[in-house]
């Protein structure tokens, strides 16, 4: 999984630039991204036609990727195309994986050099493989439940939240109420996109270590945590759709539906993605 592993490095390291604040966040990911493919395949000894064939792929599918990944954040259309536009990256380098040469080069040589806890069984391959799954896990996966919210309903777009912000702001200059806005469910589960990749890492790093059993209670632990947020949801929603607080966006916060299914789905997807980078250790 040598392809794979230095594709994830890359466009880990493309979507955590893009995730930033940083205006020029987007056109520097862009660069940054092929340069770090190309980096490491030089680092990890890939010295094959086949290898940078392979890599030059996963570059450009990765551009697409971030591509067609921000559109659908900024307008939510075509979120099932950056899905499977990432899902051919994975499935295409696992697929053609018997192809790769096996990591090494000046890679192989520091961890001989260095003394890493553990450096005895970390193989180079391990240690791509260990880097890809965590600069995954940190932002392109949660830019993949977004996709899989946008792709259901349960989240808003960013040209709405931000058309929204706008028209309040204007109102607030001119001296007016600010208009009926659509809520998104995320103004009242705070915290998703730092939860998100906290227990993505916790529940891999204990598969890691054969604590299924610890990983389970992980995951039973975040429904109570997040139970008095939702029951707080349910005290202001009327759960009539034609009122401003009865969910279903209708024109004010989001209501205990919405927030419920926010939370079922997009802490199930994240949950199959932190399963699915633990798969690919064994």
């Amino acid at each position: 999984m040598t392809w794979l592993s230095i594709a994830l490095v890359g466009i880990g390291v493309g979507d955590v630039i893009r995730s930033t604040s940083w205006r020029p966040g987007r056109v520097v990911a862009h660069v940054v991204a092929p340069v770090v493919i190309v980096a490491i395949g030089l680092l990890a000894g890939m010295g094959t036609w086949a290898d940078w064939l392979a890599l030059a792929l996963a570059a450009a599918a990765g551009a697409g990727w971030a591509e067609l990944s921000r559109q659908t954040q900024m307008t939510g259309r075509r979120a099932l195309a950056g899905l499977a536009t990432f899902a051919g990256i994975v499935v295409g380098l696992l697929a053609f994986s018997g192809g790769a040469s096996p990591a090494g080069g000046p890679l192989a040589t520091w961890l001989h050099w260095a003394d890493l806890p553990g450096h005895g069984s970390l193989t180079p391959g391990r240690v791509l493989l260990l880097a890809g799954l965590a600069l995954f896990n940190v932002a392109t996966a949660n830019t993949i439940v977004r996709l899989v919210l946008l792709a259901i309903g349960a989240l808003r777009p960013s040209d709405v939240t931000n058309a929204n912000a706008a028209a309040a702001a204007a109102a607030s200059q001119a001296g007016r109420p600010a208009p009926p806005t659509t809520g998104q469910p995320a103004d009242r589960l705070k915290g998703g996109r730092l939860l998100g990749p906290m227990e993505r890492f916790v529940i891999l790093g204990l598969g890691l270590a054969g604590e299924f059993g610890a990983a389970g209670l992980v995951i039973a632990a975040k429904g109570l945590l997040r139970f008095p947020e939702i029951q707080a949801a349910a005290r202001t929603s009327s759960g009539n759709p034609a009122d401003p607080g009865g969910g279903s966006y209708p024109g004010g916060p989001a209501g205990i539906d919405d927030v419920t299914e926010y939370f079922l789905v997009g802490s199930f997807v994240s949950w199959l993605i932190a399963l699915g980078s633990l798969a690919l250790t064994v």
